[in-house]
């Protein structure tokens, strides 16, 4: 639904891109000749024909405004979440112990857990002594 509306959504501004630029000058700015006269050269030169585009260029200023409503309205209720934190897991406070039964240790022993490359309950050996800082591995 939201790709068909940006389809249309971006019909409606090239029409309004063609349209204004179809409309006569009135005149104001200093045109490519320097001169500035707003010459009767247009391309659609009649009183009826200006009044037709002013009223095709609001009709479609109007389409382009709702459409970019409903873009934004559509782009807020995405099922997206809204921030990294939202998604994240509760992690324990640094003095306490991590949970029995193979779920605790850091993240790379529980990948290698789940590769199958570690039993699920290693063998105590010695309590290691809790890190004050991550360790952070050095280049040789």
């Amino acid at each position: 639904m939201q790709t068909v509306l940006i389809i249309i959504h971006l019909i409606i501004v090239l029409a309004l891109i063609g349209v204004v630029l179809l409309q006569r000058s009135e005149g104001g700015g200093m045109g490519l000749g320097g001169g500035g006269g707003g010459g009767v050269s247009g391309f659609m030169t009649g009183r009826g024909q200006a009044n037709a585009l002013t009223r095709t260029t609001a009709i479609l200023g109007g389409l382009f405004f709702i459409t970019s409503l409903v873009l934004t309205i559509m782009a807020g209720y995405s099922g997206a979440p809204r921030s990294i934190i939202d998604g994240a897991s509760p992690v324990a406070p640094a003095g306490q112990q991590a949970p029995a039964g193979g779920q605790g240790g850091n993240v790379l022993e529980q990948l290698q857990r789940m590769q199958g490359d570690q039993p699920a309950n290693p063998a105590p050996t010695a309590p290691a002594p809790a890190p004050t800082a991550p360790q952070v591995p050095q280049s040789q």
